[in-house]
């Protein structure tokens, strides 16, 4: 990926583009390096969720099995998932139904925000910089951690220890409520406004964000979904919920960067088309074989 000349932890793998399943093409399965609760979550958020955030262990257990995880991986999934916080369990008579927390929710519901509206169209940019400083000791791993990955999540990128940067002033509120969630304020300093004009800006930005291994990700998931035949409701089901487990991760990546610090062929909208597409191709085939699943599950004894 180059970057015009005047303004000029993140690895896992890119899955082969497909394999065949039982009932037909599918991608495949299970994704390298994807955990049953990453797996649990992305099938919570996209199927759960909008269903009021009930749903049976059986319902569960046979959608991440659909997915290659063993029923028992899958129920220590759960486990972890509820020791979280994010859902509660309620007993009916043999069988138990999981209910998603406010937690639960609101973590979802942000995450969906966060996965659909990304990269969804073309945006314009003022010029200006959100720049960020916070400081953390190194024996506060767990604090550096969850600093980390809030502000990736938001886009920003790390072109040195301590130092944090966007092309988003937009986010300045989005940064002070991290700040104030992990109680950094007097560790932290922000400030935005225009490049000052000295150093090179693409220099700076490789230094912040991988994007020739960021490019070399679209191109991989483009090559990977792109044409992908479903042949049932079941492949529609698992190319879904795989589809958006691979899409998921671009914003943790991809800091979004404005037009003017691309060169045209970047190929994150291409992939962003591909996403939306076939989402929106595979929806109602996938719903209906959720639905398959959760009558299966109440209607066992």
């Amino acid at each position: 990926m180059r970057l015009t000349s005047e303004t000029d932890d993140r690895r896992a793998d890119v899955a082969p583009r497909e394999a065949h399943t039982e009932t037909g093409q599918a991608a495949e399965r299970r994704p390298t390096g994807a955990s049953a609760r990453s797996l649990l979550l992305t099938v919570l958020g996209e199927f759960v969720l909008p269903r009021s955030g009930e749903v049976w262990t059986g319902t569960l257990v046979t959608a991440l099995g659909a997915l290659g995880v063993e029923e028992k991986s899958a129920r220590q999934a759960l486990s972890r998932t509820a020791a979280e916080g994010l859902l509660t369990s309620v007993r009916h008579g043999r069988k138990v139904r999981w209910n998603l927390t406010e937690a639960g929710d609101r973590l979802l519901r942000e995450g969906t925000e966060r996965i659909y509206g990304f990269m969804r169209g073309p945006h314009g940019w003022d010029g200006r910089w959100l720049v960020l400083t916070a400081g953390v000791p190194e024996a506060q791993r767990q604090l550096r951690h969850r600093l980390r990955t809030k502000l990736t999540w938001l886009g920003l990128g790390s072109p040195s220890p301590t130092l944090w940067i966007v092309p988003d002033a937009s986010k300045e509120a989005a940064v002070r409520e991290v700040i104030r969630e992990l109680d950094l304020a007097d560790r932290a300093y922000a400030w935005t406004g225009p490049s000052a004009g000295i150093g090179d800006t693409a220099t700076l930005i490789n230094a912040a964000w991988d994007l020739d291994d960021v490019e070399k990700r679209y191109l991989g998931f483009i090559e990977r979904f792109e044409g992908l035949p479903v042949e049932s409701d079941r492949d529609a089901f698992v190319n879904q919920v795989l589809l958006i487990q691979e899409w998921r991760r671009f914003p943790f990546l991809d800091p979004d960067l404005p037009a003017e610090l691309l060169e045209h062929d970047w190929p994150g909208p291409r992939a962003a088309a591909v996403f939306h597409d076939l989402h929106n191709r595979w929806h109602r085939r996938a719903q209906a074989e959720w639905d398959r699943m959760d009558e299966g599950a109440a209607a066992r004894s």
